[in-house]
């Protein structure tokens, strides 16, 4: 039996959740697959564990949906206004097919392959860059915004043609969303953040409608489906995401990563030895410490049982991905981290139609930075003990430690 404590006060943004939260997912997939949480605004929300429920449901559209905010716009018209609702529910994230298609169809032109492949020599001299900035900070620095963090944020800023000047007001917004996004009730505290985030992209494809560039900006503008625009909200929005998305998985997965190789020293040996275990070790770094905990809210669209439990139409879903990617009936020794690993069908980046479009992109800038960083410094040793480190409390989505103070060495 689970114990009753996580059992009914499960609150998946508090620390002892995070710090035990694995231990929990065990006992969860093997009594409950499907368990009921309340979260802080009291909404009525089930937990996946299992990898192949947590598939079912990430590839469900006839019985769920991800219209969060256009099914019921009601529950959200007292927390934001329109403008900004939009800023945060009207893009692809939060929306079905057809106009989940129509909109990434235009989006993912910037993340082709051949797009991706011509971004190493960038994402190479910009790694170089903040290694040589680390080595002049000396020999203790915390890798999470000093390293892990810049590199996505810059190549996603970078692509989207925003000047360098104004790069710490993005990650400060983005963060904010972040922190906010797990309690829609949040949302109304963090409206001025939005609001300036908001009124930036509006002026930022103001500016590219004037004088387009070769940035991804300028293509979203530009961009047809059929003939039809992007509206300036679905731009705005997807632009939104687009920044939102291409750094907090990026930077949880590099950190999550340099962290993963300390506990396991074999495995970063292996890795020191022989740098081509990159591409492997970059999944099983993304299945191990999945970045992002949960995938993206998902609503039930009508009334059905499952797995015993009567859902409700309006009922949320969270699907775990890193306890999926723990699921033993999926990964053999799923406790193990083996940078070697064959066949790792893990869902790190969700599965289905909203499979991740930056996936690719991610891999990249995780397999460069990692692998710079430890031909960089080899030795390189956590200050004090892994034991001290947190995971960041306060949200429910991304999964990366609070800090991560490392000696250079």
């Amino acid at each position: 039996m689970i114990m009753k404590s996580v059992h009914e006060n499960l609150d998946l943004t508090s620390l002892e959740f995070k710090n035990n939260a694995y231990k929990i997912y065990k006992e969860l997939r093997e009594n409950e697959p499907v368990h009921e949480v309340k979260m802080p605004n009291g909404q009525k929300t089930w937990m996946i564990t299992r990898y192949s429920d947590a598939v079912e449901v990430l590839k469900d559209n006839e019985r769920i949906t991800k219209r969060v905010y256009s099914l019921y716009p009601e529950k959200f018209a007292s927390i934001l206004p329109e403008k900004e609702l939009n800023l945060v529910g009207g893009h692809m994230l939060y929306a079905d097919p057809p106009d989940h298609t129509r909109l990434r169809n235009i989006a993912q032109k910037a993340f082709t392959p051949r797009v991706i492949k011509g971004m190493v020599d960038e994402i190479q001299q910009l790694t170089n860059g903040l290694l040589d900035q680390l080595e002049e900070k000396g020999n203790v620095v915390d890798v999470i915004p000093d390293f892990a963090y810049p590199i996505p944020v810059t190549v996603i800023c970078n692509m989207l043609g925003i000047p360098e000047e104004d790069y710490g007001l993005i990650r400060e917004w983005s963060d904010a969303y972040m922190l906010a996004s797990n309690n829609y009730a949040n949302l109304t505290k963090i409206y001025p953040q939005l609001h300036a985030f908001r009124l930036y992209l509006e002026d930022l494809i103001a500016n590219r409608q004037k004088n387009p560039k070769s940035d991804l900006t300028s293509l979203l503008v530009q961009a047809h489906d059929n003939g039809d625009k992007f509206s300036l909200d679905e731009l705005v929005a997807t632009i939104f995401v687009t920044i939102v998305g291409g750094h907090e998985t990026t930077g949880g997965l590099i950190s999550n990563g340099l962290f993963a190789l300390l506990e396991n020293p074999e495995q970063l040996q292996l890795w020191k030895n022989d740098p081509s275990n990159a591409r492997t070790g970059v999944e099983e770094l993304l299945r191990y410490y999945s970045p992002l905990e949960f995938a993206t809210t998902r609503l039930a669209s009508k009334d059905f049982t499952w797995h015993n439990k009567n859902i409700t139409k309006g009922d949320y879903f969270f699907v775990s991905l890193a306890s999926s990617n723990r699921d033993p009936e999926q990964f053999e020794n799923p406790e193990r981290l083996d940078i070697t690993r064959k066949n790792n069908k893990h869902i790190a980046f969700s599965n289905g139609v909203h499979f991740c479009m930056g996936a690719q992109l991610a891999r990249l800038e995780a397999q460069i930075a990692i692998t710079s960083f430890l031909q960089r410094f080899p030795n390189y040793e956590v200050d004090g003990t892994l034991e001290e480190l947190n995971w960041k409390k306060g949200t429910v989505i991304a999964r990366g430690l609070e800090r991560l103070p490392i000696i250079l060495k």
